[in-house]
């Protein structure tokens, strides 16, 4: 990445980011600052990763060329009062900040190019999956300016931002199902009679192949599941009762439930 970064909110998000552009090599400390809202935390940010925490947001806004926004939503009002009229001309705003649109950036600090963000939790290894959306002054520059930042910490979509309440509910919220499947799953081996290690490690490596046979050999999930379910077989027989159960159905409903969700918490 070409210009110095500067992370506005260093929290879990933020940090994530920080921390892979410096594994990737995609920038080193000395291109990028951060800014939190204690002392103590910037001073031991700063020993952990040797880049230069504050917490002076405007001093850090007017050095960056880029400037990536992740602190939480009900802290962004008090952010932008800080650094409106210390974002240069052209200076992309990279928003990672949950429900809010690019026009909410747009009003406050005027005509400057924001694209929106929405990730996961993922971006702690490295595989996140993020989309981004253009504001009304965000350039092909400014996309491919965020993209080469999150593709350090996984992969990136393009959409518009009519749909980032649906990416919300299934991206966003996603990584929790999965967990909650595989509590499940945990379970149900301790009810069969293995230990809590034993099926843990079953369901996880189960769920990590599972998940890299459908992101890289390309198959539809029916065609996969469908190679795993022989006639008359253990496979059919629970997936009789998970259809009986309407689990299909309830996941449908959980996140269209989400995403109704999400527009709300957007409009407050």
């Amino acid at each position: 990445m070409n210009g110095n970064i500067g992370i506005l909110g260093a929290g879990r998000m933020g940090e994530a980011l920080l921390s892979g552009l410096l594994r990737s090599g995609a920038a080193g400390p000395d291109r990028i600052r951060a800014t939190v809202r204690r002392p103590e935390r910037a001073a031991e940010l700063s020993a952990q990763y040797g880049v230069e925490v504050s917490t002076d947001s405007a001093a850090v806004a007017e050095w960056a060329d880029q400037v990536v926004i992740a602190v939480k939503p009900q802290t962004l009002g008090q952010l932008l009062d800080q650094i409106v009229g210390h974002i240069r001309p052209g200076e992309p705003v990279i928003s990672v900040v949950a429900g809010i649109t690019c026009a909410r950036f747009e009003q406050a600090l005027g005509d400057i190019p924001v694209v929106r963000v929405m990730s996961n939790v993922p971006v702690l290894v490295d595989e996140a999956m993020s989309a981004i959306s253009p504001g009304a002054f965000a350039t092909e520059a400014d996309l491919v300016t965020a993209e080469k930042l999150l593709t350090n910490v996984g992969r990136v979509v393009r959409l518009g931002e009519q749909h980032m309440d649906a990416v919300t509910a299934l991206a966003g919220s996603g990584p929790a199902y999965f967990f909650l499947l595989a509590e499940a799953m945990i379970d149900a081996g301790l009810l069969l009679g293995l230990s809590r290690d034993v099926s843990t490690e079953l369901i996880v490596q189960t769920m990590v192949g599972s998940a890299l046979m459908l992101r890289d050999t390309g198959r539809h999930p029916v065609e996969l599941r469908e190679s795993v379910t022989s006639p008359g077989g253990t496979t059919i027989a629970a997936v009789r009762v998970l259809e009986e159960q309407r689990v299909r159905a309830a996941f449908l409903n959980a996140i269209e439930a989400a995403r109704d969700r999400a527009v709300e918490l957007g409009a407050d």
